[in-house]
């Protein structure tokens, strides 16, 4: 696969949930340039075929990521070349393309869960803003690490932040790089539970994950894109969007499979999505 990540696929035996571990604990799990086209190659690849109800992303040792290393902004690296004219217009879409692998989490057709211990600093708080839920065990920490090396984050997490916590907050933290602890990001909304450590946070986790994994998928999949687009949009809009959505998955036959289940107290057992056809 790569030596970013590992991917295990119906994860402890559950249909349907894909967990994507973070693998390189003695780098910190830092990101260089070829870690973004391979998760995004992964979650493409995942939302194309269809089979995907959840994703859980975890990581390994002390922090969950301490976002991109410092060695690839070091030398000459012709990706970061804004040396004139022509060089600026190809970082554009170079940078444009970095975005891209993040936001394929927002698009993915399943909710993805992000389970954070330990830092989850610069880069990977740009990773962990584009997920649909965070969680987080006691020690863990969310900083905007950009500022602190002289930079502007550029991956999404000041677009994204700042619909997820007070807007005062999020301009403190990307303007002066201190961190926010777990308990904090509790409060306010940033994570939605904080376990005790790795272990239980991974745990809990997962029981939320094999949650959504028994749901309709298709009902699932349409719920992440009304809130998707309510998010970036106003109620009338995003109800007439949801007008049009409802219109083109509503279907009986799935809702008969999932009454039967809740009324049998077992899990329903649903097709999965269609692949999404290649061209």
């Amino acid at each position: 696969m790569n030596d970013f990540f590992t991917v295990e696929r119906d994860a402890r035996g559950i249909t349907g949930l894909v967990h994507l571990e973070l693998c390189q604990p003695a780098r910190l799990n830092t990101m260089s340039l070829p870690f973004f086209p391979a998760l995004r190659d992964v979650l493409r690849s995942l939302h194309d075929e269809g089979r995907t109800r959840v994703l859980v992303i975890s990581s390994t040792g002390k922090h969950f990521s301490a976002g991109m290393a410092l060695d690839t902004f070091a030398g000459d690296s012709p990706a970061l070349d804004t040396s004139n004219a022509r060089a600026r217009l190809s970082f554009q879409d170079m940078l444009g393309r970095l975005m891209d692998c993040f936001t394929a989490l927002d698009e993915a057709r399943f909710p993805v869960l992000c389970a954070v211990q330990g830092g989850c600093i610069g880069g990977a708080l740009d990773l962990a803003a584009a997920c649909d839920m965070r969680y987080a065990s006691a020690d863990a920490f969310f900083c905007v690490q950009e500022i602190n090396i002289g930079m502007a984050a550029d991956l999404g997490v000041l677009q994204r932040l700042q619909r997820l916590l007070p807007q005062g907050l999020a301009r403190e933290l990307a303007y002066t790089g201190e961190r926010l602890g777990a308990e904090r990001a509790l409060a306010l909304g940033l994570v939605n539970a904080v376990l005790p450590d790795a272990a239980a946070l991974l745990e809990h986790v997962m029981q939320v994950a094999r949650q959504i994994a028994t749901r309709s998928p298709l009902a699932i999949a349409t719920s992440k894109l009304a809130l998707n687009h309510a998010r970036d949009h106003g109620t009338a809009a995003s109800l007439a969007q949801m007008k049009l959505l409802q219109s083109a998955v509503f279907d009986t036959a799935e809702m008969a499979r999932a009454i039967s289940g809740w009324q049998q107290k077992k899990d329903a057992d649903f097709d999965p999505l269609n692949p999404v056809p290649s061209l």
